[in-house]
Formats: C-alpha cells, structure tokens, sequence
C-alpha cells in the first residue's frame, strides 16, 4: 500500500510494530525522524500516535480515507445545564437562536462523509507572518501548505462524533481562559496541542471559516459559560469571526492570528503493512 492509501479505519487495526513501520516510512519520505510512536485510548479503542520532526518542527500523523466531519444536531441531546446556561446568555442579549440547538444550526458545520488523503499536521499551530493572501507561498517556501477546512476539523476530533474533541460536555462552572485544569489543556487523539485556547484563531484554506478560537471574543464579551467554550467545538467554524478576519478591520492584525502547517503525502512511497 502507499501513504495515500493509509486510512483511519486501517490505522487503528495495526499494532505498535505496524505503526512504526509505517512511521519510519512517512519520516523517510520528509525527510524528517520519528520522534514518538505510542498508543492511547480513543473512542473506546486502541489509537496509535505518531510524531515526526522535521526542521525543527513536529508533526502528527492524520490518517485520513473516507471520514464523517461535521455534528449531527438531529442526534445530540443537550444537557439540562447547558440549556439553562444558553438561557441565561439569550437573557443578556447573545446567541444566535431562541434556543441552544437554533445557535448551534448556525455556527457548527453540518454532518457529511468525505475523503481526506493522510497528512503530517504541525503539533503547534504558528502565527502568520504574511497576510492571509501571501501565506501560502510563504508556506510554500518551506515545503509546506495550509490544511483545508475539513483537514482541520478531522484532525482535531480524529474521528469522533462529540460536541468536542473530548465529549460532548465541558465545565459549565468557569470559562476556558485561564482555566489549567480543563479537557482542553490535553493533547488530542492524534497529538495535536489544538482547540487549547479561545484566544487562538487558526486560519486554513477556506475563507469562510476560522476553527479553534474566536480571538478572545466570547470571553472578552461576558457572552456565558458555554459560548465561551463553543469556540473550541470541533465543527464550529466560527462564521462572525471569519467575516472579521478576512474583511477590513482585520487586514492590519493577521499577526494575531495563526495557522497549522500541512506535510502532503498522497504522493509517498509504497509502505508495508504487515501484520
């Protein structure tokens, strides 16, 4: 099989042996060195994380194949305290909707099945040095791209169909800034250090959409416990604060804001996958 042919599902059936192979193999193809291979537990399952570093630069594996992106609102049950949470915030004049379901129809990505070839994904996400415009050839020049969308959100919830990528429930007794203690201080799944603060707003290929953050804006805002953490949901793409972002007051402050590099791999050397 080649890189390109590694999906998640097949990913999760390798053993430790299988995974470093396969590690070494995507390490070689970069030119970079494995730097870790472990196993954790992810959707009542074994998952295999890989780190490769490459100039200084560490990288997660993102097995990709056909996944299912997006949250299925016709599914999910809210529970009682978030509805009273959203309550009070609709009572000072934020949200979305007349109801927590109606907001999150709005700001969350709809659930769809798509194919996504494995990639290497930056560990860190790293601030723009260049306008929006200008950064995939600045990327470019380091062998290097932006993560679409999709790419981005499938690596955050590696696979799982939660509100976050560690459930569907968060701290309803104080907001995530400043917060040392919260789900979303952990690494993710795939290792990635992502959705780890609301102040963070990373940027991919799509105009339409930041992920991750929204700049500070919930929390700065006094909007309530739970938009405070929406900002790190795995599907919301954050819609208000993309059109400031890419409109003219955020022209002058694309510092502020970053991206998580991509290492494409669809085009890597034949890998064994023996068991």
């Amino acid at each position: 099989m080649s890189l390109a042919d590694l999906t998640l599902d097949l990913w999760r059936t390798f053993d430790k042996v299988t995974a470093r192979r396969i590690a070494q193999k995507a390490a070689d193809h970069v030119g970079g060195r494995v730097s870790l291979v472990e196993a954790t537990q992810h959707c009542g399952a074994r998952l295999h994380r890989v780190r490769i570093e490459r100039d200084g630069q560490e990288f997660a594996l993102i097995p990709g194949g056909q996944v299912s992106l997006g949250f299925d609102l016709n599914t999910w049950k809210p529970t009682a305290q978030q509805v009273a949470d959203y309550a009070e915030s609709l009572e000072q004049g934020y949200g979305y909707g007349p109801d927590l379901q109606a907001h999150l129809e709005r700001i969350l990505s709809a659930r769809r099945s798509i194919h996504l070839d494995t990639v290497l994904m930056a560990v860190e996400d790293e601030n723009l040095t260049a306008p929006p415009a200008d950064m995939p050839a600045a990327l470019s020049d380091r062998g290097l791209r932006m993560p679409s969308s999709d790419e981005w959100e499938h690596a955050c919830g590696a696979g799982s169909n939660t509100l976050f990528r560690w459930g569907d429930d968060c701290p309803l007794d104080r907001i995530p800034y400043g917060d040392d203690t919260g789900p979303h201080n952990e690494l993710n799944a795939f290792g990635l250090h992502i959705t780890y603060d609301t102040y963070r707003t990373e940027l991919t290929s799509d105009v339409t959409a930041v992920h991750g953050g929204d700049g500070g804006e919930s929390v700065c805002g006094g909007y309530g416990h739970l938009l405070a953490w929406l900002p790190l949901a795995t599907a919301n793409r954050n819609p208000g604060m993309a059109e400031f972002v890419y409109g003219p007051d955020g022209e002058d402050m694309y510092e502020d804001f970053s991206t998580r590099p991509v290492l494409t791999l669809s085009h890597g050397r034949a890998v064994s996958a023996r068991r």
